[in-house]
This record gives structure tokens, sequence and C-alpha cells, in this order.
């Protein structure tokens, strides 16, 4: 498939791209490469191929879902100015 100048200019407005006229020759003929592969793929006869979501059969690892870590909160609250409940107090922002 190839792009017509203006085409390319379009697309490079709608993109945001400031492109000269040296480089939208270049930019239609990459681009026209990218739609050549896509219509390649388009063209490959997928029926009876079942999607998969990764192309290794692996399963993912999981570890154990279990606490290794102690909890420090009173640790840590002893050196907030202000707690109550185990909550941080802190001053009234929005009123």
């Amino acid at each position: 498939m190839s792009l017509t100048n203006d085409q390319v200019r379009g697309i490079a407005r709608l993109a945001r791209l400031s492109l000269d006229e040296a480089e939208v020759a270049e930019v239609a003929d990459k681009l026209a490469s990218i739609l050549g592969m896509v219509d390649q793929l388009q063209a490959t006869d997928t029926a009876g191929v079942v999607p998969m979501a990764h192309p290794l059969d692996a399963a993912q690892q999981l570890r154990a879902d279990e606490v290794i870590e102690t909890d420090h909160r009173e640790e840590y609250q002893r050196n907030a100015p202000l707690t109550e409940q185990g909550l941080y107090l802190v001053p009234r922002v929005v009123e």
C-alpha cells in the first residue's frame, strides 16, 4: 500500500510531528513498508488457531502466601508526634 505525500503530511499533523519536504518521502516509504507488513499478517490463515495468552505453555510460579515480616507499627509510631488507636494524627487540611 502506498501513501501520498498529502496523506503523510496529514498523519504527521495529527501526530503533531513537524516534517520538512525532504522527510515526507522517506516517512512515506517507511509507512508503506509497515502497512505492507500488516497486509502480510492479515493475509495469514488463522482459522483453527486457538488464541493464547502467552507463546510458551508455562505456569507462573507463585510463592506461598505467608507472613515473613514482623509488625513494626508500635516501633514506628513511637517516633510520630501524635498517634491514637494505632493511627497517625495529622493536622486538618480541608475544612
